[in-house]
């Protein structure tokens, strides 16, 4: 099997795959998409549940999207995974496409039902998931300060910890208008009468020490969904002195070794997970909608944490 293939090898498949086996029947379309762990994590999942195929990378280009995701009927694939830059443009090239995929406008996970296209989104209750295993606690009962609410995979956790109600929600992003604006689609999930609180359930506020260090004193979660800590050139996400020991930090980031802002949070006294877990569950959740069957976790959790991104 090849690092990753191309729209080229999808339109002369049968001579790009020759001696393949098991065949190619899955796969995640990227550009890039060298540095996805999803085959690692999926093919031991085939593996374990004797499904006799495998899964691969494409490196697509955001315009050869669609004609590539139209080839996959005709080659008999079971379904693939959306990252960057192709989970919004999926969107609308959908046949079907599930409720909460619409709300977030953005397709990560796609299933075939013979010629047609269906669309999921399994980041928001993947990152549920992963919240649950890593600090055994449920979304619902935190209060929750998230970076990089702009779009992407911080969209998709602001609605999952909407829809799952969770006991308030303070968004933060570079742009204070996508944040503002991400609040207004939200406002309905918050709505219902709770206990008089001294802060509201739901806010957008900027990316200033100042408003961060009132916030981090009503938070019990801080979760980064943005792209900082993926380079070391990076710049901090926030100052490490805001950070506490009551606090649980969620870094999507995944990384060799723990990203700054992990490093910043043990220093402080406070719980961290990375992004591993989320990818873990989110994996698992699209496993579970192309074959109707549970995910074998610990293996697909064991081919994760034997790799090095």
């Amino acid at each position: 099997m090849k690092e990753f293939y191309t729209l080229n090898d999808l339109q002369n498949w049968g001579e790009a795959t020759a001696g393949t086996d098991p065949p190619i029947r899955l796969g995640v379309f990227g550009d890039p998409v060298e540095h996805s762990r999803s085959p690692e994590m999926q093919n031991a999942a085939l593996q374990a549940c004797d499904l006799p195929m495998s899964y691969a990378r494409f490196r697509i280009r955001a315009e050869e999207l669609e004609t590539a995701l139209r080839l996959l009927p005709k080659l008999n694939f079971v379904g693939i995974n959306l990252t960057i830059p192709h989970k919004i443009p999926a969107v609308q090239l959908m046949d079907e496409l599930d409720g909460f995929a619409g709300s977030v406008g953005a397709v990560n996970t796609v299933g075939l039902a013979g010629e047609r296209l269906a669309g999921y989104n399994t980041d928001g209750a993947g990152f549920s998931r992963a919240i649950r295993s890593d600090f055994s606690v449920d979304l619902r009962d935190l209060r929750v300060l998230l970076f990089g609410a702009g779009g992407g995979a911080g969209r998709s956790i602001a609605m999952q910890a909407a829809i799952e109600g969770c006991e308030r929600l303070v968004l933060v992003n570079r742009t204070t208008e996508k944040a503002q604006q991400l609040a207004m689609e939200l406002r309905p999930f918050f709505a219902d009468a709770r206990v008089a609180a001294p802060v509201a359930r739901l806010e957008a506020v900027p990316w200033e020490e100042r408003a961060l260090r009132f916030q981090i004193a009503n938070t019990d979660l801080i979760v980064n969904a943005t792209a900082l800590g993926m380079r070391r050139s990076d710049p901090p996400l926030l100052s490490a002195f805001l950070l506490a020991p009551h606090l649980m930090v969620y870094d999507t980031v995944y990384a060799t070794g723990r990203t700054p802002l992990l490093t910043a949070a043990a220093e402080a006294g406070a719980r961290g997970a990375n992004g591993l877990s989320m990818l873990l569950h989110q994996g698992a959740l699209a496993f579970e909608t192309w074959f109707d069957r549970d995910a074998p976790l610990a293996e697909m959790r064991a081919a994760i944490s034997s790799t090095t991104p």
